[in-house]
């Protein structure tokens, strides 16, 4: 489930983004994407790969991987992010929330630390290292 009032487009920094054609409230759920599921060894290889900036660690003990399809793998980081992602190993699913109200044409960003409002550097964060 990808919710209509979303789009990719080019951003000025980091590529290609996903944002908002219309108004949404705080709460809604904007994306619901299938993952496929990798073993640890996979996850090796894919780290050798441009693949790596596009997976999320996967499983209760991060172990494993996956990739995401629909729109997810697009959403940027964002230290302060507008949404939130909640894993559910079971359903082999990632749901993405705001966490604010987000103006329309605003782009719709996740932290990749886990948490929306995470201040962990990450690991392309150039600029924050010493």
């Amino acid at each position: 489930m990808i919710l209509p009032a979303l789009y990719i487009a080019a951003t000025s920094r980091k590529g290609r983004g996903v944002f908002a054609s219309e108004p949404l409230i705080k709460g809604t759920l904007i994306e619901v994407s299938p993952v496929i599921v990798m073993s640890k060894e996979d996850r090796i290889l894919l780290d050798q790969t441009l693949l790596h900036d596009y997976i999320f660690l996967w499983g209760k003990n991060q172990l494993q991987c996956c990739v995401a399809l629909g729109y997810l793998s697009l959403y940027n980081h964002d230290y302060q992010a507008n949404c939130d992602y909640e894993m559910e190993f079971d359903e082999a699913i990632i749901r993405i929330t705001t966490v604010r109200d987000v103006p329309k044409g605003e782009e719709l960003c996740i932290n990749y630390n886990g948490s929306w409002n995470d201040s962990r550097r990450v690991w392309f964060d150039k600029l924050s290292f010493p």
